[in-house]
């Protein structure tokens, strides 16, 4: 089929638009293998009709997230780094004193590499340490994959990574299944989090990231990569995955074990030293002092910053936005949709809306405003929303950062970076050079971990597949050997049948209910000269023997009709000799149950003389 180019790129924009999902910083050889792999199971051909499918079937979201976002991981993966990380990251964590200890585990999937941290710190540290220094942050974009990792309850081949002495410290039995044992749990928390589009977590001792930078193109890794330098407090640890090597950011990172992909983060300056202040005794602590130094903090930060309750109304403005956009006093109270800056130079109105709404702080970097007979301004607007103790959205609050001296310093800075490019052109030439190879080269061993990673996940169903077809041969063969011993049995019940034929010495005949011979023992043969071969399958009353069979047919539909006695007679006969004889002929009805029939029994014993 012919495939357009853009089709992929307006199916990602539809995901983006539909779910939040940004799957376009994705490297898109793989991206797009997975998502064919999704369209072959579901029956689709093209990417257009993919985009129409998922309109039709919201359900179909989960399963195409499932495929593209492979959930491959365990407990203590790559056990070599993890040593590395048990004997030098996590001793010099605890060894500072009573500090918090802030981990985030990026791209946590279902929660085995977070718990995996929280055991390695609760081995070295007592419980009540524990609790009260370690807080782990774990984030993924897979909303299906945080509630398995919230449930922290994992089968026994999810666990298959631990010893019997961790898991008999730190989980209990539910089930055929294990929990994580409380007081760790409460450790972690679990919350969505796009490494390309959301903020990054901040303060962090240790940052987990494992396996997840090489789905990303060069350009998106590193963007992610300076996100995780804000993230760590200086000198922070990094941990990522065997084929995430960070070659191209040594200026933001140092390596501290490149085989086991340990970093440290480069100094950025010295830190700062914050003393202790003297607690302010007397009349100056009184809360008006107090509420009077905020409120003057307000009016005189160097940032414009409204703030605008839930209903609408504008709440408050500091000194700076009456300077650069005329909010005085008098606009206390009045609704915000009614204050030219609620539109100009920017519509807040609606970045306001979504801030409230999706409780997180929106963001416009890029703000140009044109003042009459003036210079234009630049701005940079932060919406943050303001929610109270109990969780109820308060309002929000817009800071306008004038950022116009900071723009031209950028223009300035960028002409120094090109004339300065230009003088090292040649040299740069080469280093390009030189960094295209190793890009290919690092592109090349994430492009061979993500396929490994597919097969390991490929290799995970067929195990499963097989334990199913396991039990369902236990299954059958529990169902064979069933069968077998009833098949003895009624062979044992025949062989019983037939000695009992054997051993009576009368001729006995056992006939169904079309009068056709089902049975002819021994003594039928040595009274009447006919082989059982011969007899079975004739009809009775065809039979070339020595007795008159005639007279005894109504006596057999009789009791083939459910007579309720016996019926004997004696008949004249010439036995297999020659010789004559008479033969008393009893014939008995062959029941299945009371009433229902199955045939007749023919007993024939002749009269002694």
């Amino acid at each position: 089929m012919d495939v357009q180019p853009d089709d992929f790129e307006r199916l990602l924009q539809y995901l983006k638009e539909e779910r939040g999902f940004d799957f376009t910083g994705y490297k898109r050889q793989s991206l797009e293998r997975r998502v064919r792999r999704q369209m072959t199971t579901v029956g689709v051909g093209s990417f257009e009709d993919y985009q129409d499918h998922l309109a039709v079937h919201p359900d179909e979201f989960t399963a195409l997230f499932n495929t593209v976002l492979i959930n491959v991981t365990s407990f203590f993966r790559d056990a070599d780094s993890w040593a590395y990380l048990r004997r030098e990251v996590v001793p010099p964590l605890v060894a500072r004193g009573h500090s918090p200890i802030r981990v985030w585990s990026a791209g946590c999937s279902t929660g085995e590499e977070a718990y995996s941290v929280a055991m390695a710190l609760a081995d070295e540290l007592s419980p009540e340490e524990f609790r009260a220094r370690v807080k782990i942050y774990a984030t993924d974009v897979d909303e299906e994959a945080l509630a398995k990792a919230r449930s922290a309850t994992y089968s026994a081949r999810e666990l298959r990574g631990l010893d019997e002495d961790l898991l008999t410290r730190y989980f209990e039995a539910d089930g055929d299944r294990r929990t994580l044992r409380k007081d760790l749990r409460r450790a972690v928390i679990f919350g969505r989090n796009d490494l390309v589009q959301d903020a990054p977590i901040s303060h962090i001792d240790l940052l987990v990231c494992r396996n997840t930078l090489m789905y990303f193109n060069a350009e998106t890794q590193s963007q992610i990569i300076r996100r995780m330098h804000f993230a760590l407090r200086p000198h922070g640890t990094l941990f990522l995955g065997k084929a995430e090597m960070l070659l191209s950011h040594l200026d933001l990172f140092t390596p501290l074990d490149l085989k086991r992909r340990f970093f440290r983060k480069a100094d950025d300056g010295a830190p700062v030293v914050r003393e202790a202040v003297e607690p302010v005794r007397g009349a100056a602590r009184r809360t008006e002092d107090f509420a009077r130094l905020r409120d003057e903090a307000l009016l005189s930060a160097p940032a414009a910053q409204l703030v605008i309750a839930s209903s609408g109304e504008l709440v408050s403005g500091n000194r700076r936005a009456e300077l650069l956009f005329g909010v005085t006093s008098r606009d206390v109270g009045r609704p915000f949709q009614d204050l030219e800056i609620s539109y100009r130079p920017i519509e807040l109105r609606s970045l306001i809306e979504t801030a409230m709404t999706e409780r997180r702080t929106i963001w416009d970097h890029d703000v140009q405003w044109q003042r009459p007979g003036q210079e234009p301004v630049a701005l940079e607007v932060q919406v943050v929303p303001l929610v109270g103790p109990d969780s109820e959205t308060l309002g929000a609050t817009v800071i306008l950062n004038d950022v116009t001296r900071y723009r031209h310093l950028q223009d300035e800075l960028q002409s120094a970076n090109r004339q300065l490019e230009a003088a090292y052109e040649e040299l740069q030439s080469t280093n390009e050079e030189l960094e295209t190879t190793n890009e290919e080269l690092q592109s090349t061993v994430e492009e061979l971990e993500t396929t490994n990673e597919e097969l390991q996940s490929t290799n995970e169903e067929l195990e499963t597949m097989n334990e199913e077809l396991q039990s369902m041969n236990d299954e059958l063969n529990a169902s064979n050997e069933e069968l077998r011993l009833r098949t003895v049995q009624v062979s044992e019940l025949n062989n019983l049948m037939e000695s009992v034929l054997s051993s009576l010495r009368a001729g006995v005949a056992v006939v169904d209910l079309g009068m056709r011979v089902l049975a002819w023992n021994g003594g039928s043969t040595e009274l009447w000269g006919v082989r059982e071969d011969e007899a079975l399958g004739q009809d009775v009353g065809s039979l070339d023997i020595g007795l008159p069979v005639e007279p005894l047919l109504p006596l057999v539909s009789q009791q083939l009709a459910g007579a309720a006695e016996d019926a004997t007679v004696r008949l004249p006969a010439v036995n297999r000799r020659g010789r004559p004889i008479e033969v008393d002929v009893t014939v008995t009805a062959m029941r299945r149950s009371a009433r229902e029939v199955t045939g007749a029994i023919l007993v024939m014993m002749p009269v002694a003389d």
